[in-house]
């Protein structure tokens, strides 16, 4: 296939927008066309490039959608967007869920997409992430147009810090307000999730740890420690959309998107989310940043997931 066949440009409409105020609080958005993501998308189960519409009726079949990102690509961002669109043209009720909001700030959340309080008051206590304007507040104002529910699905992080430092044990010490922040129940097994995590962590100085054998099993105390936090993540992130998916309507779709470690080779999120609702559809997605789109070589990221989103990575 040439590349002016695979390679799929597409159209982020609404990506970025600007703003009317109307009657009730809601908004008017016009598109801009500056964010349009260039993509090749690889189908791994063809073992092929298919265009956007393929790839958007294949994934709108599907209960669950896991867009896993890579935070610090603007293209990926685009990409995200793009999908939630199509999602949204295919199936009759979507929802969001998102790693980058945490369970406690849910209540403003609510609050802003039903037009009850402004931006302003929402952002000012919903802690967001860094680049939020240009990377997820597309997502969370096309929901708010089109009246999809925004799931804040993360633990707040004072929580996942508790946890990195003394590990799981620590929610029996939890009051019952911080309690409820977290999973309803945990599962943290030391399979291959944990060793993709302990060789990453590797990286971080942490895993391998010191040559000698005290310093070592300090490193690796520490790795398991993380390792429990990450866990935590999942768990709450898989119960969110698990819960969504169960109170929703027939018919929804669940799109959550995370960083790409939390959805990868189905793990970490995915798995957890489909413990508690083991009979729903499921379809994981990976967004690759590269330089050159012709030279995107699908078959060397088969088993990351379903499909792979090639973007063009900055300069």
């Amino acid at each position: 296939m040439s590349l002016r066949h695979s390679r799929t440009l597409v159209l982020a409409a609404l990506s970025l927008f600007t703003t009317a105020c109307l009657p009730g609080g809601k908004r008017a958005y016009t598109p801009s066309m500056n964010a349009t993501p260039a993509l090749r998308i690889y189908d791994t189960k063809a073992n092929q490039f298919i265009t956007f519409p393929q790839f958007a009726s294949a994934i709108a079949s599907r209960d669950l959608v896991f867009f896993g990102e890579q935070h610090n690509d603007p293209a990926t961002h685009s990409a995200e967007h793009a999908v939630l669109a199509a999602l949204g043209e295919r199936r009759s009720n979507v929802v969001v869920t998102l790693e980058m909001f945490e369970r406690d700030v849910q209540p403003l959340l609510d609050q802003y997409l039903a037009g009850t309080i402004s931006e302003e008051n929402f952002l000012a206590g919903a802690r967001p992430w860094d680049k939020y304007a240009t990377d997820y507040r597309p997502m969370v104002e096309l929901a708010r147009v089109r009246g999809w529910p925004v799931i804040a699905a993360n633990v707040p992080r004072r929580l996942a810090s508790a946890v990195s430092r003394r590990g799981l044990a620590v929610l029996d010490t939890m009051n019952a307000r911080d309690r409820a922040y977290m999973a309803r129940e945990h599962s943290c097994p030391k399979d291959s999730y944990y060793a993709k995590f302990a060789e990453t962590m590797k990286g971080h100085g942490a895993g391998g740890g010191p040559p000698t054998a005290a310093d070592q099993a300090a490193m690796l105390q520490m790795t398991d420690r993380f390792y429990e936090a990450q866990c935590a993540k999942d768990e709450a992130m898989g119960e969110a959309i698990a819960d969504a998916f169960k109170r929703s309507p027939k018919g929804t779709v669940i799109f959550q998107v995370d960083g790409a470690f939390h959805s990868d080779n189905g793990l970490g999120t995915v798995e957890r989310a489909l413990r508690r609702v083991p009979n729903a559809t499921s379809v994981v997605l990976t967004a690759i940043p590269v330089a050159d789109l012709s030279k995107a070589k699908g078959e060397e990221h088969r088993d990351k997931g379903d499909f792979v989103l090639f973007t063009r990575a900055p300069k």
